[in-house]
Parts: structure tokens; C-alpha cells; sequence
């Protein structure tokens, strides 16, 4: 089925048509919740929720833009609400702080590892560095979304980046003792 009527039947509430959506695109948005949670358990919590969302906001949908970013919208939002029913606070010093640089040997740090290092970030950090530097927000949409300033936007990628640094760094250096 093609995808304007694979939309159009799930605004009818088409169960085959939904799920025939949700198989089409349950895989790459897993790993887009997983950026945004601290475990399996959770991702799969928020990719069950932003489906729903999305089958009950579908009429919503009209046209402009691609509907797989429209999703991914949802889905992002969908992780972000979680996050806004947990009592922490996003705010944090906005002192401007260097971006660290890494070089990072391919051999030595596999994207698994990176992906590990990134949830195990505060989550703070996490929600800033996912929407910045993998989903290409700006520090402005970023600090709408958050009810944050842009500079504590900034100030949490920054710190962000310096403890993914200091992970990989230290694991690059952990595999280089143990190759000599």
C-alpha cells in the first residue's frame, strides 16, 4: 500500500492499516527513543506512546511537510513529556564552556559503545545533545521545547560533550594498554 493511502486508511482507523504503519516504522523510531531514554524498557515505552499519538492525532497531518518528519515531531515530544513528569530541573549554569574536541579511533570506540555513553548521560545533557547534535534543533527551538534559556542550552551540550570526552578518552586509553 502506498503511503498517502496507507495515511488515509489509518485516519479511518484502519487496525491493518496502523499496523502496517507501526511495522514500517517501528524500527527506526525505536532506535530514536532509545537516544532519548536511559534503557530498552523505556524506549519501548515511549515508541508504544508516540505511536498512539500519532494514531489519534493523524488527521492532524495535513500534508505540509513529510509525514515521517511529522512522526518523528511526535515521537521526540513524546520522550520529552516523559522527562517533564519527572522532578528534575533542566536549568543549569549557562557559563559558556569550551567544546571539546576528540578524535575518536574507529577501531577502538564502536558506535555501540557511544550509543551507551550518550544514555548514560544526566538527563539534562542527554535531551540537549540528542536534539542538538543528532536531530539538528537549534539552541532556540531547544530552549522553547525545555522552557530552558539558550544558554543553559548551550551550557548543557558543552557539558555534555566534555563528559563524553572524558568517556571516551579514558575507554580509548583503556584499549590501548590492553593492545600493547
Amino acid at each position: 500500500m502506498g503511503l498517502k493511502k496507507l495515511i488515509a486508511q489509518c485516519k479511518k482507523q484502519d487496525r491493518k492499516a496502523q499496523e502496517e504503519l507501526y511495522n514500517t516504522y517501528a524500527g527506526k523510531f525505536f532506535t530514536l527513543c532509545l537516544k532519548y531514554s536511559t534503557d530498552y524498557e523505556q524506549a519501548r515505552d515511549t515508541l508504544q506512546d508516540g505511536f498512539i499519538k500519532i494514531f489519534q492525532n493523524i488527521d492532524q497531518f495535513n500534508g505540509r511537510g513529510t509525514f515521517e518528519g511529522w512522526m518523528t515531531r511526535i515521537i521526540i515530544n513524546t520522550a520529552i513529556k516523559k522527562y517533564e513528569k519527572k522532578d528534575f530541573h533542566l536549568t543549569i549554569y549557562e557559563e559558556q564552556l569550551e567544546d571539546p574536541e576528540v578524535e575518536i579511533d574507529d577501531e577502538i570506540v564502536s558506535s555501540d559503545f557511544l550509543m551507551q555513553i550518550i544514555r548514560e548521560l544526566p538527563e539534562r545533557y542527554r535531551l540537549v545533545f540528542n536534539l542538538y547534535s543528532m536531530d539538528g534543533f537549534t539552541h532556540k527551538e531547544i530552549a522553547k521545547l525545555l522552557n530552558i534559556t539558550e544558554g543553559t542550552s548551550k551550557s548543557n551540550l558543552a557539558r555534555a560533550r566534555l563528559k563524553l570526552k572524558e568517556q571516551i578518552e579514558a575507554h580509548q586509553q583503556r584499549k590501548s594498554v590492553k593492545g600493547l
